[in-house]
């Protein structure tokens, strides 16, 4: 296991030495909004629709003052447009009544907040604040299970071996390195095997190729 981790960790660093969300944020606000938003949505679609989102709301004061019907046409051609709009406007009340209107930095605070699960309070403290965590969403799933990083069957249990295996001041960046792989290149339905760098060290292509 120590092997994989060291040939993937190493293929990234070389090939990928940056790698950040492509989400588009300004502050803390904007960045758990739009990931909140995120959810089974695609990072792009997201980005269209934030920038009048944020010029309407740009803060959680703001947003705590709206209503739904107010809230709702910013956000309809998102997936899920009413409860990640629900969301949204109670989140913000909560921040305002809970935490000054200020992005808490605890994964377990974060997670009170309405719409806010582990996945979407380990995304915002590690782009924030380099939290050591990974947040594991559908795509570092099937990546980390295909290489061989994990056999972990529901999420937290591929998050417990990546968080095992990665060194900390690591897993911040190894977290946008998965999902970038994921979205581009190790694709759910049609793997791009043929120019993925990492094909040498994948358990999955090993065991459909008949390597050893």
């Amino acid at each position: 296991m120590k092997k994989i981790y060291a040939d993937v960790v190493g293929w990234f660093e070389q090939n990928m030495p940056v790698a950040k969300p492509e989400l588009h944020f300004a502050n803390p606000w904007q960045l758990l909004v739009a990931v909140i938003l995120s959810a089974q949505c695609t990072d792009k679609r997201v980005n269209m629709v934030t920038p009048a989102l944020f010029g309407a709301y740009p803060t959680a004061e703001a947003m705590a003052a709206a209503t739904f019907d107010q809230v709702l046409p910013y956000i309809k051609s998102v997936s899920y447009p009413n409860s990640k709009t629900q969301h949204l406007i109670d989140a913000a009340r909560m921040l305002v009544s809970d935490f000054g209107g200020e992005v808490p930095d605890d994964v377990q605070l974060l997670q009170k907040l309405p719409g806010v699960g582990r996945k979407t309070a380990n995304v915002v403290t590690s782009v924030l604040w380099d939290n050591p965590v990974i947040a594991v969403d559908t795509h570092v799933f099937r990546v980390a299970r295909r290489l061989g990083l994990s056999r972990g069957t529901t999420p937290l249990a591929v998050e417990k071996d990546l968080t095992a295996n990665i060194p900390a001041e690591k897993r911040p960046t190894a977290h946008h390195w998965l999902i970038l792989h994921g979205r581009y290149v190790c694709k759910a339905l049609k793997p791009q095997c043929a120019k993925c760098g990492l094909a040498p060290f994948c358990a999955e292509y090993k065991k459909n190729h008949g390597a050893s």
